[in-house]
């Protein structure tokens, strides 16, 4: 687990613009093939892990480990055998 609580890390990303910031639950071993966004994304794990594929890299992404997407960014996603939780924080 990470230190920072969701209250913190709301009030970050709403001071940074994001105007919607929510929690995430995924399954074990959930596959999210290729996929856009129309918004922006900040993020950070909160529980067990994720594979993040995007612009022909992947990232093997743990608790505490944050990522970002712009907006239309095609991307996948895969979760670990535990599931993952993260919070996201979406500018639209």
């Amino acid at each position: 687990m990470t230190s920072i609580t969701f209250a913190a890390f709301e009030s970050d990303a709403r001071s940074a613009g994001y105007d919607e910031v929510l929690e995430r639950h995924w399954g074990p071993n959930t596959v999210v093939p290729t996929h856009t966004h129309p918004f922006s994304v900040k993020a950070i794990v909160i529980a067990g892990e994720m594979w993040l594929t995007a612009e022909g890299a992947t990232r093997h992404l743990k608790p505490g480990d944050t990522f970002e997407l712009n907006s239309e960014v095609p991307h996948d996603e895969r979760y670990g055998d535990e599931g993952t939780t993260f919070w996201a924080a979406r500018r639209h």
